[in-house]
């Protein structure tokens, strides 16, 4: 099947999120979408799966032009789209996941016999070994994502759609997610690959089309290098690694100990953590998202209701501290999710630059802020920091995502530091934003201060760690240098001890989770 999209506009109030784009997939190839967050790439397949309707252009299938009114027209018409946020019932079963919306009777029951049949078919097929019985809840990210497949495959779908696939993905579940994509090329599906990762983009297309700011600005070809693929991205050259100086870290600046978090329903979501964290070196806590690396930013900030153990900064202790307390100890904090935890959005630049200090001179006291001094502020943190802004009475709303992270970030480090933490410090900005963050942040490890960074992306990790500690359901398997083979990482990532790890990467085969733990090596 041949699919066009012919001058696709869509809008939202004023915004124009696709401006006039055109695209075309070919039969059985693999075509990646390629652009940063908030370029329009989601919002472009939103609307060939009939969840958006365009305002402008067509839709075109083997030449003959088609309108989808919702997903079920897209569905009958052979498109099938694996969404980023998986569209799965946890308490259902695969088997009933399957044929939720067009559920099969017999004698007026549901029939799921020829679901489980239809699912043990596709999973033989492609190797993805799902029992049709098994609860969605009680299976791992990788098999919840090829149950979305089996769902989309399982409707004939000739095109499928794939939006940011690898975005809770370990890089073994990745490579093995590559693979099955090729397998359906071959087999004569279209795949149409929207990311913002270069090295998996040159790892699996056919083709690359580049959108920045709504707009198709360019086609590449898998052999492009990553800077040119990135220029295209951001409309300028980019340095993709940062010049790191070997660290020389001093002394212990920050001592974990049987670090343990409970949750509302009584779950233990950190279990026994410990680390330290030296004066002038990263630490980097990687992981596949939900093993516990947020709760241990926010023990640490005093963001968490039940903790035990200890933390200590230079011999004081953060447990049971307020999260005022603990910033005021001097450490800078920089959240995971900078929407909902790091700004308000109606307020301005300027007062979103002091929301930690503006009681606190020289911003002000516990009476009234000083306008002035907030303003100087200002003034001084957007050159300093590169925040693009019209001025520093703008809403930092009215800023890019990119240019509100500089903000996040300015707040984190305009002041001298004990300790720096940045969760996820760079999630959802461009490519050029991300060299500036990682400059900043290796210039503060180089001033001496000791920085954590919580981050899923693993070439994120690798460029700035000087040590890697790997998360696993609350706990930490294992810390290792900073140049460790991604391969053990990514084996570490899925719950492998670090011995195990590197034995299996040592031997050059996949050693399977049930093997390991046979053998007493896998947590």
């Amino acid at each position: 099947m041949k699919l066009e999209l012919r001058g696709i506009t869509k809008t939202f109030g004023s915004f124009v999120a696709n401006d006039a784009i055109d695209l075309v997939v070919e039969p059985g190839e693999i075509h990646s979408l390629l652009g940063e967050n908030g370029a329009g790439k989601s919002t472009l397949m939103n609307v060939l799966y009939g969840l958006y309707r365009p305002d402008g252009g067509q839709i075109v299938i083997d030449g003959k032009p088609v309108s989808f009114s919702d997903p079920g027209d897209a569905m009958a018409a052979g498109i099938g789209m694996v969404h980023q946020h998986f569209m799965l019932v946890p308490v259902f079963t695969v088997a009933e996941n399957m044929v939720l919306g067009h559920e099969p009777t017999k004698g007026g029951l549901l029939d799921l016999g020829a679901a489980r049949t239809l699912v043990r078919e596709i999973s033989a097929r492609f190797g993805f070994e799902i029992d049709p019985d098994a609860l969605v809840e009680n299976l791992p990210v990788g098999a919840q994502q090829r149950v979305e497949i089996i769902k989309a495959l399982s409707r004939r779908a000739e095109v499928l759609v794939l939006d940011e696939p690898t975005a809770v993905l370990t890089p073994q579940e990745t490579d093995e997610l590559m693979a099955i994509m090729r397998q359906l090329r071959d087999e004569g599906t279209s795949i149409v690959f929207i990311t913002h990762k270069l090295r998996e983009v040159k790892a699996v297309s056919d083709r690359i089309t580049v959108i920045r700011r709504g707009k198709v600005v360019g086609e590449a070809d898998p052999s492009a290098d990553q800077a040119e693929l990135a220029s295209l991205m951001v409309g300028r050259q980019v340095s993709l690694a940062q010049d790191k100086i070997e660290a020389t870290p001093g002394e212990i600046a920050l001592q974990v100990t049987d670090l343990r978090v409970t949750d509302s329903a009584g779950v233990r979501t950190l279990d026994g953590v410990t680390f330290d964290v030296r004066h002038g070196e990263v630490l980097a806590i990687a992981g596949v998202q939900g093993n516990g690396q947020t709760e241990l930013a926010e023990a640490l900030l005093g963001l968490e209701d039940t903790v035990h153990g200890s933390a200590t900064l230079e011999g004081r202790e953060l447990v049971g501290r307020s999260t005022k307390q603990v910033l005021d100890a001097g450490v800078g904090f920089v959240p995971e999710d900078r929407t909902h935890d790091a700004l308000i959005p109606d307020f301005s630049v300027a007062e979103n630059l002091v929301l930690d200090q503006h009681d606190r001179r020289p911003f002000g006291s516990a009476v009234a802020m000083s306008l002035r001094a907030v303003r100087e502020n200002a003034e001084r943190l957007i050159p300093e920091f590169d925040v693009r802004t019209q001025s520093a009475d703008s809403a930092v709303s009215a800023l890019s995502g990119g240019n509100q992270q500089k903000v996040v970030m300015a707040r984190a480090l305009h002041r001298e530091l004990a300790l720096l933490i940045a969760s996820q410090p760079t999630r959802g900005v461009d490519v050029g934003s991300i060299e500036f963050l990682h400059r900043r942040i290796l210039d503060e490890r180089d001033k001496g201060t000791p920085v954590i960074i919580v981050s899923t992306e693993l070439d994120e990790v690798t460029q700035l760690a000087d040590r890697i500690a790997v998360m696993y359901r609350g706990q930490i398997l294992g810390i290792v240098p900073g140049d460790e083979d991604r391969d053990v990482l990514g084996l570490m990532m899925a719950g492998y001890t670090v011995d195990a790890a590197r034995e299996a990467v040592a031997a050059g085969a996949r050693t399977t989770d049930s093997q390991l733990a046979d053998e007493g090596e896998i947590v």
